[in-house]
């Protein structure tokens, strides 16, 4: 753990956060800044499909209710991950959620935020469980942030739901092993995240390893970074700690 904390720390510019929680040990193993509040962009849709859940879970609703009237964010990639949903105007919710978190589409957060009652409304359940942690319509606003600490509680409640209770949580988890984010190096199936950014941040949230063999659950963040789309660096740098993180993940199969 300690090459993962030397690396985040060469991300001199900006703030900089990461929690690491091994599933094995049931214990955090490396927690640096870990009440930086980071805007979330896309991550906010995890909390959206967990709200969700809970809903299901409730019995609010189910997953096979219809979400009407689909549109599909043509700057994202569901023509390319999902393209016999195309011709679809209204999807299963259970697939709205899926297509939400694999593709980052806003349009269908939008419609499912709808379909549970608006914003404020899906906003006040999230703060719920997760206090420091806030959504909002707009991805890209200052008011859609979250605390690292709480975006891990959340994560580890996905995650040890779906182990507990897969038929409830088994969307949002589609939806996470779908994306694409491939990174050199790291076997795509041991790699199930959801990724935000903006030109001045990376926010990343994910699953490493194997899900029936102790994966490590992760969440990073990093904010006031120079320009992204001119300066590479600190996405390379993200890079690499993505790659310390499976090596851990390896050298903690190898002491089993």
């Amino acid at each position: 753990m300690l090459k993962i904390l030397e690396k985040v720390n060469e991300i001199e510019s900006g703030e900089v956060g990461m929690i690491i929680f091994s599933q094995l040990k049931q214990e955090i193993v490396l927690s640096h800044n870990e009440k930086l509040v980071v805007p979330l962009a896309s991550t906010a849709k995890v909390a959206i499909g967990f709200c969700v859940s809970k809903s299901v879970e409730e019995g609010n609703c189910k997953w096979s209710d219809i979400i009407k009237n689909i549109s599909y964010d043509p700057k994202e990639d569901s023509n390319e991950l999902y393209p016999h949903f195309q011709n679809r105007d209204n999807l299963a919710l259970k697939e709205a959620v899926e297509v939400m978190i694999a593709c980052h589409d806003q349009s269908i957060a939008n419609s499912i935020v709808q379909f549970l009652g608006g914003w404020e409304k899906v906003n006040k359940m999230i703060k719920s469980y997760f206090h420091r942690v806030n959504i909002s319509s707009n991805p890209r606003s200052s008011d859609n942030n979250g605390e690292l600490n709480h975006l891990m509680n959340l994560l580890c409640e996905v995650y040890q739901g779906y182990e507990h209770n897969p038929e409830l949580w088994y969307p949002l988890i589609n939806g996470l092993v779908r994306q694409r984010g491939e990174i050199d190096g790291i076997p795509s199936h041991f790699l199930n995240h959801m990724t935000g950014g903006l030109d001045d941040l990376i926010v990343d949230m994910g699953i490493m390893g194997e899900f029936t063999k102790h994966p490590l659950l992760y969440v990073l963040g990093a904010k006031n970074l120079p320009n992204r789309y001119t300066e590479k660096w600190a996405d390379e740098k993200m890079m690499e700690v993505m790659k310390l993180i499976y090596i851990e993940y390896c050298n903690q199969g190898e002491a089993l």
